[in-house]
């Protein structure tokens, strides 16, 4: 499994809107796209020392081309429609992607001895 991580920074203003179109639009529209291998997403927000508020995506894909199905060829390219740049103060112009090699479930399994 993939996961693919991006980031993108508000205003404490702007924090609330931004998480409403990340909540109620973009991660609906993508899962209503019905991508192969795309498995859901998580939404982090923490406020940053310097007085923004970060939010970073972890969205998990089955494969890389999976990834591919959902972005293109370049498949690090960031998604961020225009709604949701209206809203950022800056964001990572590419995403991260990471081989997936513990989920939370299985972590809380205890070893087999």
């Amino acid at each position: 499994m993939i996961a693919r991580v991006w980031r993108g920074w508000t205003t404490p203003e702007n924090a609330d809107a931004y998480q409403r179109v990340v909540t109620g639009r973009v991660l609906p529209d993508i899962a209503a796209r019905d991508l192969p291998g795309y498995r859901g997403a998580y939404l982090l927000r923490r406020a940053t020392e310097d007085g923004d508020v970060e939010f970073s995506t972890i969205m998990l894909f089955g494969s890389l081309d999976d990834v591919r199905a959902f972005t293109g060829d370049d498949y690090a390219v960031a998604h961020v429609p225009p709604e949701a740049r209206a809203v950022l103060a800056r964001f990572d112009e590419r995403s991260a992607h990471y081989d997936l090699i513990l989920t939370p479930e299985e972590s809380m399994t205890p070893p087999t001895r």
